[in-house]
């Protein structure tokens, strides 16, 4: 799964795919909502902006994340998964344009 960007058509991604013979998915050039982990980096972003103190510095910046990567509960990923076939249907619905998602 791809969004078509550039760096994921390059010659050389195309050729590493074919040689462990994955097959791309056709995916809707605007239609980033449907891939789950785009909502996953959200929430850590979201997280992180509303921490008091902020990270300051690259090493406490990476303390946050991995410690609130760890805190996102669990029933939110779930959630994430379990509303795949309404955001596929949604996408479908609109021919591959935007969704409310």
């Amino acid at each position: 799964m791809d969004d078509n960007a550039r760096h994921h058509r390059a010659n050389i991604v195309g050729e590493c795919l074919q040689s462990e013979d994955i097959t791309r998915m056709d995916w809707p050039a605007y239609s980033p909502d449907l891939n789950p982990i785009q909502h996953v980096w959200d929430m850590l972003g979201r997280r992180i902006a509303a921490r008091q103190p902020p990270p300051t510095c690259l090493p406490e910046l990476r303390r946050a994340l991995l410690d609130e990567w760890c805190n996102i509960p669990q029933d939110q990923i779930d959630n994430l998964t379990l509303s795949m076939p309404r955001r596929c249907k949604a996408c479908i619905a609109s021919s591959g344009r935007h969704t409310p998602y």
